[in-house]
This record gives structure tokens, C-alpha cells and sequence, in this order.
């Protein structure tokens, strides 16, 4: 079935959806490193303060991944800059993100208990919008 479809595509939608489907991968191991730092970081910084440790965190090694893997090639400039960009340009992914994780574990107790529900629904909210901003600004 994925050949079939592959093979309706343009070259520059079978880039894309590569890019895309590397960016989910990065994503996948992005949600274990903000997991793992949330559960960490829950007792000594609380829920909220666990979830931006995690963020930031959890970001910077997409960064890497992205950079060396999804959209290898593409952007320019020192590392550090890039990864600054990187995270401003996802800023209104984080606010769906984090926006998402919050709500949820303020309201629902199941996250409150087991923040990996909310986390894995956070990073669901801002995958789109973090895709396009990294492939449209970070790494064009």
C-alpha cells in the first residue's frame, strides 16, 4: 500500500513526507526524553516546573536529531543559533504543547498521576505546527 501511494507522489511530496515521517521518529524519541525528565524532575520541581525542564530538554535533543538527520543539509549558520531558532520558532508549538500538558494535569487526575498521558497528548498538539516552523524557518 505505501508503495502505491509513494509512487503517486511528486519528488518534492516523497521529500516531504520523508521529512515528515524522520520528524515523527525525532518526535518518538523526543516524548521518551520529556517522559523521562518529567517522571525525574516531578518531586523535586513539581508538575509544572518538571514540564518546562522537560521541554527544553526534550527539545534540544530533537534539535540535534533534526539537524543531523531529518533535514540534514539544509540551514546554515552556527550551531548555536540554529538552536536558539530552533526553539523560538517553536514556540507557539510549545504554548499548544505545554499548553495541552498543563490543562490536563490540572484537570484530569489520571494525568496528574501518570503526566505521560499528558505529555504524549502535548506533543500530538504540536506536532504540525512544530514540523512546519522547522522545516520553514529553522531548516530552509
Amino acid at each position: 500500500m505505501f508503495a502505491i501511494v509513494q509512487r503517486r507522489l511528486t519528488a518534492a511530496q516523497r521529500i516531504l513526507l520523508g521529512q515528515f515521517l524522520r520528524f515523527g521518529v525525532v518526535g518518538t524519541f523526543g516524548f521518551v526524553v520529556d517522559t523521562s525528565v518529567v517522571y525525574a524532575l516531578r518531586h523535586p520541581l513539581g508538575l509544572y516546573g518538571a514540564g518546562a525542564a522537560a521541554y527544553v530538554v526534550a527539545a534540544s535533543a530533537n534539535w540535534v536529531l533534526n539537524r543531523v538527520w531529518t533535514f540534514r543539509g539544509r540551514g546554515s549558520g552556527p550551531a548555536h543559533r540554529q538552536w536558539l531558532l530552533f526553539l523560538a520558532a517553536n514556540l507557539a508549538g510549545f504554548v499548544l504543547n505545554r499548553g495541552t500538558y498543563a490543562i490536563l494535569v490540572t484537570t484530569v487526575p489520571l494525568c496528574a498521576d501518570q503526566p505521560v498521558f499528558a505529555v504524549a497528548a502535548g506533543s500530538i498538539a504540536g506536532l504540525g505546527l512544530n514540523f512546519a516552523l522547522s522545516r520553514s524557518v529553522v531548516f530552509r
